[in-house]
């Protein structure tokens, strides 16, 4: 039998969430498919996969630095476990993928607590279990039992009574976590009625099933998860509750009663602020809405809430410091959150649009035309995984993809790739700019052919020229000379055109250069910090020089860039 490193190193941080990757990526669809608590959307397991994605990218991402430093040794163990935590923060997606950021933001607690150590050992991984536990509770507003809550608890508990190793403590962790996700099928009166598992314990239990892997080198054999006929106790109640209930009282008790009507929105942001100001958030979410979580620390918060104002609750975050990278998702006709449990499937659309936007405004405008979004931060490009979840929300039969930054091309492929395999037929067009994506949407006509519709779209895409003006954040060679910190960058076509000192002139500039040989149409899009004087000016310029020009001018939000140009 191969076997694995009997410490828990960074190496070992690095191979267990490879491992469960590889777990969650088997596992989604079996998730998705059981998922009915707090909300029916059938999106458990993608949620963990993406937030677990994020964590074991945040890791790669700390080897990748130590080798550039030409170390002969692996990183500490509590720079992997950090970045674990704070990768899986950052990306955290849904009620599920939030509480799985606390859970291992707990572990990374203990195990970071000595950052010059290299390992730790059975205790300690058994501490570090235990805190994950109570730390991933303590998030929750309203703790519900038969939730993976009750399955973490479970796990600390079985990894307290276990001796020797890291491996020996893990087997015991998974073997009590999978008992207690058999009983969660009694514990909900929701979970009873489907005859399931709690899906969020499921996909801990595979997280579990691969640290055992990880210490043993062999994967534990599967335990049956999927059946509401557990044995009785000997004194005739049934498993899964203490006192023989079914757990109705037990689920009145917690954020909502599945089955009946809810709140419409999901509401996620990263948030920074102090911590005194989140406790008062907190007491404010909670009477707004339910499945209220909020995990992190240091600063930087991940908050969770579903509620039926979705404004109020993002005021509240805006009260409360900063909030990023906000996702607001309205739970379909097919919810049971939204009442629709006796509904029939929501039949798919013929065709749909995907775009990857890098701004609030941006991502409003392409709604409206009837897109899907997918919101990028600077700095931080979406996962594939991430465009795939999109590809399903728009649940179509046909989807046209676009990327919107050069970038992206592989990462959109690989998206498209996979949901290709799920039978969606995905033509990938690829913009590089958000402008070429406006001009491909502005061309799509559902109505027509597939493959003619996507002609079209590209033909258009690749007729707009695309630009945009920039700070530049440190000195660099660039196709137009050496720039300094502070330089006001104007690109054309993905290449630095103009330096300049000013926003004004240097947009000016490099408008004419694009309008040199010819066009029809200009697009503007301001970035949050850009006055609108700069769009007056440009737009000015366009009358008096470019008389068969037409202008258009939209606000981006947060898109990097302070101004985004696009010439058709």
């Amino acid at each position: 039998m191969p076997q694995g490193p009997q410490t828990f190193d960074a190496l070992a941080v690095r191979t267990w969430c490879g491992l469960a990757l590889e777990a969650l990526g088997r596992a989604r669809e079996e998730i998705d498919a059981i998922n009915v608590y707090p909300v029916a959307d059938g999106d458990t397991g993608t949620n963990l996969y993406l937030t677990l994605e994020s964590a074991a990218a945040a890791v790669e991402a700390v080897f990748a630095g130590h080798a550039m430093a030409a170390a002969s040794a692996p990183p500490p163990l509590a720079d992997a476990v950090r970045a674990m935590a704070h990768g899986a923060l950052i990306g955290a997606r849904g009620n599920s993928g939030t509480i799985l950021a606390q859970l291992l933001r707990g572990m990374a607690q203990v195990l970071a607590a000595d950052g010059e150590s290299a390992h730790t050992d059975g205790p300690g991984l058994r501490l570090a279990l235990r805190h994950a536990a109570e730390s991933a509770r303590q998030a929750v507003a309203h703790p519900v039992e038969g939730t993976v809550l009750t399955v973490a608890t479970a796990a600390a508990e079985a990894a307290a009574g276990a001796e020797g190793d890291c491996g020996s403590v893990a087997r015991a962790a998974y073997e009590g976590a999978g008992v207690a996700l058999a009983a969660t099928t009694r514990q909900l009166a929701v979970l009873e009625r489907a005859g399931v598992v709690d899906a969020g314990g499921r996909g801990l239990v595979a997280l579990l099933s691969a640290l055992v892997q990880t210490f043993t080198g062999e994967a534990p054999r599967q335990q049956a998860t999927g059946s509401a006929a557990l044995p009785p106790h000997a004194d005739g109640t049934p498993d899964g509750t203490p006192d023989g209930t079914d757990g109705a009282e037990t689920e009145a008790c917690g954020d909502g009663a599945a089955g009946e009507s809810g709140p419409a929105f999901e509401v996620i942001y990263l948030l920074e602020a102090r911590d005194a100001a989140v406790d008062r958030l907190r007491e404010r979410l909670d009477g707004l809405g339910d499945s209220l979580v909020v995990v992190g620390g240091d600063g930087l918060w991940n908050v969770h809430v579903h509620v039926d104002d979705a404004g109020a609750a993002v005021e509240a975050g805006v009260e409360a410091g900063r909030p990023h990278r906000i996702r607001i998702t309205h739970f379909g006709l097919g919810d049971v959150h939204a009442g629709g449990a006796g509904r029939p499937p929501r039949e798919r659309a013929q065709r749909a649009v995907v775009a990857v936007v890098p701004g609030e405004g941006l991502a409003g405008l392409y709604a409206e035309a009837g897109a899907t979004t997918v919101l990028a931060r600077p700095g931080e490009p979406p996962a594939s995984g991430e465009l795939v979840q999109a590809v399903r929300r728009a649940h179509a039969l046909e989807v046209v993809l676009l990327p919107n930054d050069a970038d992206l091309r592989h990462t959109a492929a690989a998206a498209a790739e996979q949901a290709r395999t799920e039978g969606v037929r995905v033509a990938l067009i690829p913009t590089r700019s958000a402008v070429q994506g406006i001009a491909a949407l502005a061309v799509h006509e559902p109505e027509r052919r597939f493959d003619e519709d996507v002609v079209a779209m590209t033909s258009a895409a690749g007729a707009t020229r695309y630009a945009e003006v920039a700070v530049a954040e440190r000195q660099s060679w660039t196709m137009a000379g050496i720039c300094q910190a502070g330089d006001v960058l104007g690109l054309i076509d993905g290449d630095v055109a103009v330096i300049g000192a000013d926003v004004t002139t240097t947009a000016e500039t490099v408008l004419d250069r694009m309008l040199a040989a010819g066009g029809e149409m200009v697009t503007l899009v301001l970035g949050d910090e850009t006055p609108d004087a700069v769009a007056t000016r440009l737009e000015a310029r366009v009358r008096e020089a470019y008389l068969a020009v037409d202008t258009v001018v939209y606000r981006g939000g947060r898109q990097g860039a302070l101004l985004l140009i696009g010439v058709e």
